[in-house]
């Protein structure tokens, strides 16, 4: 009783603070549970009088200045629920894109402290110079560090420390919002189907997963694994020593801000390259890998003196399986080539449309999506708004929410955004072909066949350890058998099926091992050409 008391005071504060900057969170159009209704009539001498003081201001800035009010977990809800516009509607979620996780700093004493708890020993221990904090959002803030290389060298870091005491203020402020959810879902039927309390759970998990600074910094590693040789594209390196819990050290970038058009241009850069190879970048990540980094805003990107994109802040990554990686690649080259009928069928194949609903349909909707954007110019055409478009048919063909599908496309208006302030005429489709088609052809051409051989290949080579034990076996068998036969010893049929059997297995291991060995050399000159 006491804990729903506590949660009905936080949402109820959290209420007036939405008031008094004249922000609503349920999309026009959406039934209103009773509750929603009661509460938003208690908070209306709050709306009026605060209405002159919002007057002129844009929603975006009202709603973040609300959020940040509120403190860090809502600033972290409220960048959670721009990805579902499924639940908050297309307006909202947008206006919530433009939220800025930034909050006032913690105290040096404070940053000191969490660097000595989580690191053991004294600060200089670690840092030869320790400075102040250069950036601060709503979990962590970064500070400038310097250390000391076994050879005496010094080397500029960067040092993330988590919020004191954030892990409880999350937990408290989660709290409320399940028992809200929970609350939405017993009373109002209608917002069952998009399924609050599993909303909060997500967000729950992400946030978690935030808070432990070892995880990011093996999601910079490995993103840098992937990337391998990539060029125009590289990351942090993680310094694992200085590296705990509450405490991340990776080098520091010495770079650009990539929103810092003007000395970008006179340090001699291409701005359209740069442009370009932030967004395929992105999309190799994405399509190619299936891990990507889902916060690519301005103030996370850099470019180095060798013109290389560097990205920083790897708390929120994304990931898609081989079957959405599919899905995006098929969807994005089947609009290009306008073959609706193949980016319809991949959505059934995937079991995203469900099989009641006829392909051809489906295709229909797909063609009144992509057949506008031939025809216009470069800079009217938006992959993000494409992909939102399909989604906004998710009711119509009963088709289930893809969280990760949603992520993807609300990072790809972020990318899209700051590959377009670069080069404001960059051709969105020209510049996702090559990666959509190189995908597809790595997979299912050629080059795909082969190299699923190899895979089978390889897993036929580990049962093929098995053969020799089966070979003797048959061996065994086929003795005894004619050891029996000699001493005059009379077999019952079952005896004789069970040895013809095991005679028979090891015949056959011995035809899948020649065909291994065939397997094997098929794919050793599948490399040696260079198409594996």
């Amino acid at each position: 009783m006491a804990n729903a008391i506590s949660n009905l005071w936080r949402l109820a504060r959290a209420g007036v603070v939405l008031a008094q900057h004249g922000v609503r969170f349920v999309p026009k159009g959406q039934p209103v549970p009773l509750a929603l209704r009661a509460a938003r009539l208690a908070t209306l001498p709050i709306t009026l009088l605060a209405a002159p003081f919002n007057m002129g201001k844009p929603k975006e800035r009202r709603i973040s200045s609300a959020l940040a009010a509120l403190g860090p977990s809502y600033i972290k809800l409220g960048q959670f629920l721009a990805t579902r516009q499924d639940v908050i509607g297309a307006e909202l979620a947008g206006d919530l894109s433009h939220l800025q996780d930034r909050l006032p700093p913690f105290s040096m004493a404070e940053a000191r402290r969490a660097v000595e708890d989580a690191l053991g020993g004294k600060l200089d221990d670690h840092f030869v110079e320790f400075g102040p904090p250069v950036a601060a959002a709503s979990i962590a803030q970064v500070h400038k560090a310097v250390t000391l290389d076994k050879d005496g060298a010094r080397r500029d870091v960067a040092v993330k420390i988590l919020r004191p005491n954030v892990e409880r203020r999350f937990k408290r402020d989660l709290d409320s919002y399940f028992f809200a959810a929970r609350l939405i879902e017993r009373v109002h039927p209608p917002s069952r189907r998009l399924k609050p309390v599993a909303v909060v759970e997500n967000l729950a998990r992400t946030t978690e997963l935030e808070m432990d600074l070892r995880l990011e910094g093996a999601a910079i590693s490995e993103m840098a694994e992937n990337i391998g040789a990539d060029e125009k594209f590289r990351v942090p390196i993680v310094d694992w020593k200085r590296t705990a819990k509450r405490v991340l050290t990776t080098d520091w970038i010495d770079g650009t801000p990539i929103s810092d058009h003007a000395r970008l241009s006179a340090d001699g850069h291409d701005l359209k390259a740069v442009g370009l190879a932030v967004l395929r970048s992105f999309l190799t990540h994405a399509m190619r890998d299936g891990f990507f980094h889902a916060d690519m805003h301005q103030g996370n990107l850099f470019v180095d003196k060798a013109g290389n994109v560097v990205a920083v802040d790897f708390g929120i990554m994304g990931r898609l399986g081989h079957k959405e990686r599919r899905f995006l690649a098929e969807i994005l080259h089947g609009l290009i080539t306008r073959d609706y009928r193949r980016a319809a069928e991949v959505h059934f194949w995937a079991g995203y449309v469900p099989p009641h609903h006829p392909v051809e349909v489906f295709a229909q909707a797909l063609r009144a999506i992509g057949e506008p954007i031939h025809g216009r110019t470069a800079d009217e055409i938006s992959m993000a708004d494409l992909l939102g478009q399909l989604f906004a048919y998710t009711e119509v063909f009963d088709m289930q929410t893809r969280p990760e599908l949603i992520l993807l496309q609300k990072s790809m208006v972020i990318v899209e955004g700051v590959a377009r302030g670069l080069d404001p005429s960059l051709n969105m489709w020209v510049a996702a072909e090559p990666v959509a088609k190189e995908w597809v052809d790595a997979n299912y051409g050629a080059r795909g066949a082969v190299r699923k051989a190899g895979e089978g290949a390889t897993t036929l080579a580990r049962v093929l350890a098995e053969v020799p034990a089966m070979l003797a076996e048959a061996e065994r068998a086929s003795v005894g058998v004619a050891e029996m036969a000699r001493s005059g010893l009379k077999l019952d049929p079952a005896t004789v099926a069970s040895i013809g059997d095991a005679a028979r297995r090891g015949d056959r291991w011995t035809r899948i091992a020649t065909w291994i060995g065939a397997a094997s050399l098929a794919v050793l000159a599948a490399k040696y050409v260079g198409w594996l």
